[in-house]
């Protein structure tokens, strides 16, 4: 998996996301903090940079060919993200979840989600066009027929992100961003479930949402989101704490 210039996931040999050429060259007209950012939240979801893992400025910044300023101004977002913890004497640190954190954002992701699938339906009644949530449905339906589990996790956050900014509700659009990482990082860690389950879920509300009618839409992702919590908390039990 590789993470170009814009911060977008794409499909390559190495499972490590990279800057490719490196954000000095002037490539892109993305600001060098956020392609930074992009790039180390992509390494964390992955998995490249496990939790606990200390991200050290001289390295990264000899890595990216960058001085440390950009690294500075992109560290505090990936700390407000929930992906890392700046430590007095240790730095930046890689976040360690627990099955408390886990609850917590299915928690509100429930208060949000279905608000916004609500909204979504309604905004299509009165002439939004669906086009991109569609893509996206078509795009997850490509990989689970083409046996490309290990994508699908960034196509399926992707997809919940893509049913919020149907509300066109913007506020609810910049809350949900700053914890659509933490739900594609969620994801990854239960990339191994069936994925069909979730294609099959994310038709229903699809449909719901075509058909116009917000309290059918919200209770369609109600339902989902509630359907995953139980299975996503016994498969997370062995490999994370409690709480911390």
């Amino acid at each position: 998996m590789t993470v170009n210039l814009n911060g977008e996931i794409g499909v390559a040999e190495s499972t490590t996301p990279t800057l490719g050429t490196g954000v000095a060259g002037g490539l892109s007209d993305v600001p060098l903090p956020k392609q930074i950012y992009s790039v180390i939240r992509e390494r964390i979801i992955s998995g490249a940079y496990p939790p606990g893992s200390r991200l050290r400025e001289r390295e990264l910044s000899q890595e990216f060919d960058v001085s440390r300023v950009p690294l500075r101004e992109a560290l505090p977002q990936l700390e407000w993200d929930g992906f890392i913890q700046i430590l007095p004497r240790r730095g930046a640190v890689v976040t360690q979840l627990s099955l408390r954190d886990i609850e917590e954002l299915f928690d509100v992701r429930l208060a949000l989600e279905p608000y916004a699938a609500r909204c979504a339906a309604e905004n299509v009644a009165r002439g939004a066009s669906m086009e991109e949530l569609l893509s996206t449905m078509a795009r997850t339906e490509e990989l689970i027929g083409n046996d490309e589990p290990l994508l699908i996790p960034a196509v399926n956050a992707r997809f919940h992100m893509d049913v919020v900014e149907l509300s066109g509700n913007k506020l609810l659009v910049s809350v949900m961003n700053s914890l659509m990482g933490r739900v594609h990082w969620l994801f990854r860690l239960t990339w191994h479930h069936n994925p069909a389950v979730s294609c099959a879920a994310h038709r229903e509300l699809v449909e719901a949402i075509r058909s116009g009618n917000g309290r059918l839409a919200e209770a369609s992702a109600f339902a989902h989101i509630e359907h995953g919590r139980k299975p996503t908390l016994e498969r997370l039990a062995a490999s994370l704490p409690a709480t911390l």
